[in-house]
């Protein structure tokens, strides 16, 4: 196979290797000469620093693996053994373990920065997918990796996460049994969930790869959101954004090892150091922190969807396609559509106040004579009982979580401003910053007990805000700033913005 025109290189050994096999060629295109734009700002970062944690993560996942046993009788002393008798087996843990949270970080920040400045639009939508693949399959081995320990956090952990699957009708009690080789949390589960957690890091390096090559073929976005035309707008990316990407690199690991050196438990929850024992149930069973947020959007769904709800939210989607979506509505007039409203409204309002009666307090009604008359009425209705709701608490809980995550996969097509930055978009920065408070809010109400309260108000009121609101972010605001939002003149090209930039720095000294 001919490997076409290549520079030879003056060090003997790469050029014998890449005479036969052009490697180093290919990564002194894809990395070395490659043109980046010259803009970059630290947030581009958090992409090399996530790789960097993706292979220290399988490193000392593999080593971990070694001296771990997949059996529930002696997982948790398996543990303990690393942690005292193998060679640094507590610096080889705690770097694994503390690495699961700080891949985290990086990947959300890098999240929230391609959100921010627009990087999931045309063309970089296969891009953004695969991101979000990356993303769900991260998800995935974080949470088998956390019952590997056999601490009571695991094993309960599993036991609430793998029961919401028992929600999906027809296929749930099937599902659920398939995952735990059983019908509970026992050694077949944890020796199918060490086995996936093994593999699956390997399926994300692929994504990766998948990822970085489409980032190759389309370019990477930058602050100003605007492409580049021409060399001047751009720098190779070796030695600028190497040695950046380093320096941000050396910041981010001092702080790694901060947490690991000094507060290696504080990320992690002190119940995992109890061996694991299903006679006795946790006061508060949590996950780990990166999934506290959809954890709360999963407990936000506290009511059924009786049919009634069930048709307003139909009426409302309809609603949401036609003068949302829709730059102009096809089947429904604006009459039509305030009637939809209306009657959509008061059905989701009959709906969720009728399943909420079964729940208050007796006496309580018995004391208010108008809301006793209001729910006796309601509960009178046809399909109102909880038994006849097509979706109960429990799977509204899991489609909303799931939900959650799947908005990611389909934000290109929600958002289809032409300006990609929020830097030029006021609105759309003022909204996606409140969405960013909601989701550190949905972390906080996920951290606390279903019964906790702030200031007297129930956290659960405050989680259905915050599930309202992120579901109202991109459903609903993305599609409406698409189409009104003004924004304010982009610049004519990178060089011309940057330098523009440089002579107000300039002035000032």
């Amino acid at each position: 196979m001919a490997s076409g025109e290549r520079e030879p290189f003056q060090n003997t050994v790469v050029e014998w290797i890449d005479s036969r096999m052009p490697i180093f060629t290919m990564l002194q295109k894809e990395y070395g000469v490659f043109p980046a734009p010259k803009n970059f700002n630290y947030f581009w970062n958090f992409g090399a620093i996530a790789m960097f944690m993706l292979a220290t993560m399988i490193a000392t996942g593999i080593v971990l693996a070694m001296h771990y046993t997949a059996n529930t009788h002696m997982a948790f002393d398996s543990v303990e053994r690393i942690m005292r008798d193998v060679n640094g087996g507590w610096l080889i843990r705690y770097i694994h373990m503390n690495g699961a949270s700080f891949f985290f970080i990086a990947v959300y920040i890098h999240i929230f920065r391609g959100m921010y400045y627009g990087s999931y639009k045309k063309p970089r939508e296969l891009l953004w997918i695969l991101g979000a693949l990356i993303f769900l399959l991260m998800m995935a081995t974080a949470f088998m990796g956390y019952v590997l320990p056999w601490g009571q956090m695991s094993l309960w952990g599993a036991t609430v996460i793998t029961g919401f699957f028992t929600a999906i009708p027809y296929v749930g009690e099937s599902i659920q049994t398939l995952l735990l080789g059983g019908f509970s949390v026992e050694n077949p589960t944890l020796t199918r969930f060490f086995a996936l957690h093994y593999l699956l890091p390997f399926v994300i390096f692929a994504v990766v790869f998948l990822h970085i090559w489409a980032l190759h073929v389309t370019g990477s976005n930058n602050p100003l959101g605007i492409d580049t035309k021409g060399p001047q707008d751009t720098l190779p990316f070796h030695p600028y954004y190497t040695v950046k990407d380093t320096f941000g690199l050396l910041v981010f690991l001092m702080i790694y090892c901060v947490f690991i050196f000094f507060m290696p438990d504080i990320l992690g929850h002190p119940d995992n150091y109890t061996k694991a024992n299903p006679l006795v149930t946790p006061a508060h069973i949590v996950p780990e922190w990166y999934f506290l947020p959809f954890y709360a959007i999963l407990r936000a769904i506290t009511f059924n969807m009786n049919l009634y709800f069930i048709v307003g939210l139909v009426f409302l989607f309809v609603l949401i396609v036609e003068f949302i979506w829709r730059k102009k509505p096809v089947y429904l007039s604006a009459s039509a559509g305030w009637a939809m409203l209306v009657i959509g409204g008061f059905l989701i309002l009959t709906g969720f106040t009728g399943d909420s009666c079964q729940r208050i307090d007796p006496k309580w009604l018995d004391e208010n004579g108008g809301f006793k008359g209001l729910c006796g009425a309601l509960q009178s209705l046809p399909g109102m009982s909880a038994a006849a709701a097509p979706i109960s608490a429990k799977l509204g809980g899991v489609l909303a979580m799931f939900g959650s995550v799947a908005m990611l996969f389909v934000l290109p097509w929600l958002d289809t401003h032409p300006v990609r930055s929020a830097r030029y978009r006021p609105l759309y920065k003022l909204f996606f910053l409140l969405l960013v408070v909601m989701f550190l809010v949905l972390g906080y109400v996920g951290s606390q007990p279903a019964d906790a309260s702030l200031l007297g108000i129930p956290l659960i009121y405050l989680g259905l805000a915050g599930t309202g609101y992120y579901f109202g972010y991109f459903l609903v605001l993305l599609p409406l700033l698409s189409r009104f939002e003004k924004t304010k003149p982009l610049p004519e090209s990178i060089h011309q913005a940057v330098l523009s930039k440089q002579i107000k720095v300039e002035a000032k000294i």
